[in-house]
């Protein structure tokens, strides 16, 4: 059988998404710009965990040749080297490569290098499978460990490995998994055996997690034809009502009967669903409504993260904004616009800050889309920025929540889908704008501008130009958005 420790692990989640995988790797859904951000990331937080094991030597990646990295490894081990990075070794097929091997005369350590901010189950499995197959080559192993990033670490003027990083010994936790291996392992090398025949396993909560899988949308859509708004969007996946709707054959939301069981606000969205009804509580919208007061301030900021912060006194995985929208609008309905986004290459916050102060008033109404967000942003800069902090939280003191009526259903359409996310409420509201973010050139989401932003610096001057322009007219219609949907908030109780 060949196997290596990331297809063990995907055979953990699912063994069907490992066959998928070895024979029907066409159906698999290919990583996206978040994905392919977040492998880069994982690469960049390797080679500098590297750096904590000085003087080591790296066994070159030679994927048409993975004996060559057995041997050099095996050759290091002899010579007496400490340190080795991606040391590599093979047992009856099981191909592994250990982030980093001590080898001390009392025998080795593994190091298992992941740029998370804890050790998660599913870390256990990757690094119970190295210690398996370096047990069956007779190797003695002392320790296993997992290193991760340290969320709690604040950067100073220099970068301290030794802060940002944890190494947390899973020795225990690794050998209770020894037991179990052999059998999952015959499990695994059984479904592989047979090319022809696609594992038959149910799509449940392991669909999700650990992670999403990507052979979920072929499981989900492609053989199940599970519509985008089922009775999985009704009940949590894995729970007591879903797997019983589940093994009576009900997906689809039409099918749930009237009489089964169910809270008052999953009956409202059955209901709603199977109506095709809208449902507005025009009472509780206006006291809402009461809460604001002209001019409103409607804000929106995009941020992204660093597992590695570059810049002091910011912590990994810390939102850092680099952008805002801001549309002001009047009692008498004209609308002004402002915005900020940041120098790439520096860090963004401080000029960002000072920019917010002067287009906010004190003493203004700031609407929100999820406040909790801008509120969160707001308060970590006041504790960066002393000279700004009244200011900033003053804002936060007089920020509402657009979310808010329909969070608490006050406004429900079919097309809504049962959520309150502005993606569903936009275009349910204002029909015009359906088609809004879909007809923006280069970024159309968060997760766009989150990662299009940090790569400004390595872009050509004329790549940098459009993105930057694309940042703008993004973040700009998050904010235009709010005014729409605040607009017919205000017509629907005018009626």
């Amino acid at each position: 059988m060949n196997l290596s420790k990331s297809l063990y692990t995907k055979a953990i989640q699912c063994p069907k998404a490992l066959w998928l995988k070895k024979y029907n790797k066409e159906v698999l859904t290919p990583p996206d710009a978040t994905a392919l951000a977040r492998f880069e990331t994982g690469n960049v937080v390797g080679e500098l965990a590297c750096k904590l094991f000085p003087n080591g030597k790296e066994v070159i990646f030679t994927p048409d040749d993975f004996n060559a990295m057995v041997e050099i490894t095996k050759k290091w081990m002899d010579e007496g080297l400490e340190y080795i990075y991606e040391a590599t070794f093979i047992y009856e097929g099981i191909l592994v490569l250990v982030d980093v091997l001590k080898v001390t005369p009392d025998g080795l350590e593994i190091y298992e290098v992941k740029s998370s901010s804890s050790v998660k189950d599913i870390y256990l499995h990757d690094v119970s499978i190295q210690l398996y197959v370096l047990r069956e080559l007779e190797y003695s192993v002392i320790s296993s460990n997992v290193v991760h990033i340290d969320s709690k670490y604040v950067r100073g003027s220099e970068l301290d490995l030794n802060e940002l990083f944890k190494i947390v010994d899973v020795s225990d936790e690794v050998d209770a998994l020894q037991v179990d291996i052999p059998a999952k392992l015959e499990e695994f090398e059984i479904y592989l055996a047979d090319k022809e025949n696609e594992p038959n396993i149910e799509i449940g909560s392991h669909c999700n997690k650990p992670y999403e899988c990507d052979a979920k949308e072929y499981c989900w859509k492609i053989q199940r034809d599970i519509p985008e708004y089922s009775m999985f969007n009704i009940f949590n996946i894995g729970s007591k009502k879903q797997i019983e709707l589940y093994e009576r054959g009900i997906v689809k939301i039409e099918d749930i009967p009237d009489d089964y069981p169910m809270t008052a606000i999953q009956k409202q969205k059955v209901q709603n669903c199977k109506n095709q009804s809208t449902f507005i509580d025009k009472e509780s919208i206006k006291k809402f409504l009461a809460t604001l007061s002209y001019p409103i301030y409607h804000l929106d900021f995009e941020t992204f993260q660093q597992a590695v912060p570059e810049w002091r006194g910011i912590s990994p995985y810390q939102q850092i904004p680099f952008q805002y929208s801001l549309h002001i609008e009047h009692l008498d309905g004209t609308i002004e616009h402002k915005e900020f986004l940041g120098e790439d290459g520096v860090d963004p916050r401080y000029e960002l800050t000072k920019s917010l102060v002067k287009d906010i008033p004190t003493d203004v109404i700031v609407l929100a889309y999820n406040m909790s967000f801008e509120k969160g942003v707001n308060a970590k800069l006041a504790e960066s920025f002393f000279e700004f902090k009244n200011n900033l939280l003053s804002i936060n003191e007089n920020m509402k929540d657009l979310m808010f009526p329909f969070q608490k259903k006050y406004y429900v359409t079919p097309e809504m889908k049962g959520s309150y996310s502005i993606k569903y409420v936009l275009p349910s509201l204002v029909p015009k704008m359906e088609d809004a973010y879909k007809n923006l050139n280069g970024i159309q989401n968060g997760s766009d501008a989150m990662n299009a932003f940090p790569k400004l610096s390595s872009m050509s001057v004329e790549e940098k130009r459009e993105t930057r322009v694309a940042l703008l007219e993004y973040c700009k219609l998050d904010t235009l958005a709010m005014v729409e949907v605040l607009k017919k908030l205000k017509e629907v109780t005018d009626d």
